[in-house]
């Protein structure tokens, strides 16, 4: 990716977007910050997800849009509320952000998404090409990523990403007090898959779909 380039990112202040934010710009890109409050400092940009409104003008000419916003899945119990929230929250943010992207015309957008898309698969290995799994996150996956195809002819990536494993915060930053302190044990049963990948892999993958012509769902994940 050519420097110097716009970038907007939504999700911002979480484990990926904040991290990201920072790589960028020590690369020398302007980001730009979408918050859901009034505006504090140059960089920010507000947006309403749920009334589908994005403040277009501060971001006309802009280069990428990276998407991440959503509630986060093991913040509280799933009782019903939260599971509307879950989905809500990537349908309605997605929308908003695809109807810009349509409008703003940028090079490429990068849209969150995640493995549950897959569903429960145990040890079979799968690809971007299998079919979904037919759970509730597989459901929210199915409608997260059509939500990202509003953006139209505009060059569009769906990160279907693993969980994120990092020291600083995430799952990882969880349980990491807890084994210190000799706290830990195995999760559930101990036997269940879980396809992860580092922060630092998770940024750079993103960098690399941001400069490289591809196109359509990505696994992020390790092998």
């Amino acid at each position: 990716m050519r420097p110097p380039q716009r970038i907007a990112v939504t999700g911002a202040s979480g484990l990926i977007g904040t991290a990201l934010a920072g790589l960028l710009k020590s690369e020398g890109h302007t980001v730009q910050r979408l918050v859901r409050r009034p505006v504090v400092s140059a960089d920010e940009v507000t947006w309403d997800p749920t009334n589908g409104t994005v403040d277009l003008a501060p971001l006309e000419g802009v280069n990428a849009i990276i998407h991440l916003a959503g509630a986060g899945v093991s913040d509280k119990r799933w009782n019903s509320k939260y599971r509307a929230t879950i989905l809500n929250s990537r349908l309605l943010g997605t929308t908003a952000i695809a109807n810009a992207v349509a409008t703003l015309k940028p090079e490429v957008f990068i849209s969150a998404s995640a493995i549950g898309w897959y569903g429960e698969t145990g040890s079979r290995a799968v690809t971007e090409n299998d079919r979904g799994g037919d759970d509730f996150l597989a459901a929210v996956c199915r409608e997260w990523e059509a939500a990202a195809d509003l953006a139209g002819d505009v060059r569009t990536v769906k990160i279907r990403t693993g969980l994120v494993l990092d020291p600083t915060g995430g799952a990882l930053g969880k349980m990491l007090p807890l084994f210190r302190f000799g706290l830990g044990g195995k999760l559930g049963s101990g036997k269940q898959w879980w396809s992860w990948i580092t922060l630092h892999d998770q940024l750079r993958a993103i960098r690399f779909l941001l400069e490289n012509k591809v196109e359509g769902p990505v696994n992020l994940t390790s092998p």
